[in-house]
């Protein structure tokens, strides 16, 4: 499970960096929202992979992180998740503005010349 779950992360991080170096704005979002993606599997994955544990303290159980699952790690994400929608949705509207005042959607605001 450990594998999966790092190659998952790698891959999201991967596609994330070859979007940010896209010439076009939304291929940049984009970027940056699956770099997003993958540091929050990061941590999530932090919290160690944990089958059949109890979420919440139970009576007669001793509590300690052998027996249940970390909430620290959940919390951060689920945070960083409702950040990240708000900066997607802030950058959206920044890049349809910018496309509205300079004509184009290229990150430098001028289209690649083609060389013949």
């Amino acid at each position: 499970m450990e594998i999966v779950l790092a190659l998952a992360i790698g891959v999201l991080t991967g596609s994330g960096v070859y979007l940010l170096l896209r010439p076009r704005t939304f291929q940049v979002i984009m970027g940056l929202t699956l770099i997003s993606y993958a540091v929050n599997l990061f941590i999530f994955s932090m919290g160690r992979l944990k089958v059949d544990s109890e979420p919440v303290l139970i009576k007669g159980i001793e509590s300690t992180l052998a027996n249940t699952a970390d909430p620290m790690p959940q919390a951060l994400v689920l945070t960083a998740i409702v950040i990240g929608f708000a900066m997607t949705a802030l950058f959206l509207v920044v890049m349809l503005a910018s496309r509205g005042l300079t004509g184009t959607d290229h990150v430098d605001g001028e289209e690649r010349k083609e060389v013949e």
